[in-house]
């Protein structure tokens, strides 16, 4: 099986608009949201919940009034000012609470209880393009890289079920744990770049990433015409990293128009699905080359763009 993450290095580069479609273009697939803190691919796949589990991650302190002796041992010993006091009522504030169990350790009246902490829901689903694990943890919530591990496992062992041999995933933005997470286990990164200098930076960041953890990248640059010179600068610096261009999408309301419908670009017949179709299938054969050969190095075109 292979693993295929679209990734970016900042939000807003179009990453789930092309994944979207690449998931309309694959087959025997699985398909995995990893941007569980901002999940939004059901968005365009409306799938159908077929099993809904929740996300238990850390524990969370709370103080019973009923045992509290109001001694103040919880508040003087939490490190992040995480217990209140009004009056002789003594409370922990869930928003500060990092859940070390520091005052229930303490606690001479036994008061303090430390339940689990529920942070999200994960999800396994249908859509019209195949099976999708997906999850969303709560606002605020802590642990994103675990729940990414836990989903990418989910969708490996369905995969292995359903006998299919691909995961395409949308992964998170940035560079952060989250992303490290998406990466583990993939056999290629796509990048989508968005021609800016804030584009082209993070793009950096995210490439140097995937270098570190030996995860081969190809890169997209989406947007390409708005801005010449910057897109010219992504091409230029792929070619010296090694990095392949599979392709570049203009900017076009098309996209726009889509993401209303619910739809992936490649859905309606269009110039731009044309050219998604034919960055899909240089994407699936870099991923599919054999593991003994690097398809990202040896051969000076190896950083040219790829003209769609």
């Amino acid at each position: 099986m292979r693993e295929i993450v679209v990734i970016s290095g900042k939000g807003g580069t179009g990453k789930t608009s092309v994944c979207a479609a690449f998931a309309h273009l694959a087959r025997n697939k699985v398909l995995c949201d990893l941007d569980v803190d901002a999940p939004d691919m059901h968005i365009l796949l409306d799938p159908h919940i077929r099993r809904h589990t929740p996300f238990i991650s850390g524990n969370e302190a709370r103080i019973d009034p009923a045992a509290c002796q109001s001694c103040g041992v919880c508040m003087e010993h939490c490190r992040f000012e995480a217990v209140t006091r009004r009056g002789d009522v003594f409370a922990v504030d869930p928003l500060r609470c990092e859940g070390c169990g520091v005052c229930t350790a303490l606690c001479p009246a036994q008061a303090v209880a430390f339940p689990e902490k529920h942070c999200g829901d994960w999800y396994v689903s249908d859509t019209r393009f195949g099976p999708l694990v997906h999850a969303r943890l709560f606002p605020g919530e802590e642990n994103s890289g675990r729940l990414i591990t836990l989903l990418k496992q989910e969708a490996r062992t369905l995969a292995g079920e359903q006998n299919l041999d691909l995961l395409l995933c949308d992964g998170s933005p940035g560079v952060g744990c989250p992303v490290i997470s998406s990466l583990s286990g993939a056999h290629l990164a796509v990048a989508v770049v968005e021609p800016t200098p804030s584009g082209r930076h993070d793009f950096r960041r995210v490439a140097e990433l995937c270098d570190h953890f030996r995860i081969p990248v190809a890169v997209l640059i989406n947007k390409a015409d708005l801005n010449a010179a910057e897109a010219e600068a992504i091409v230029a610096h792929c070619r010296d990293k090694g990095y392949p261009v599979v392709g570049s999408l203009p900017f076009d309301p098309l996209v726009t128009e889509a993401m209303i419908r619910r739809q992936a670009l490649t859905e309606q017949p269009s110039p731009p699905a044309d050219r998604l179709a034919d960055i899909w299938e240089r994407v699936l054969a870099l991923a599919t080359a054999p593991q003994h050969r690097n398809p990202f190095q040896g051969g000076a075109s190896a950083g040219a763009p790829a003209r769609a």
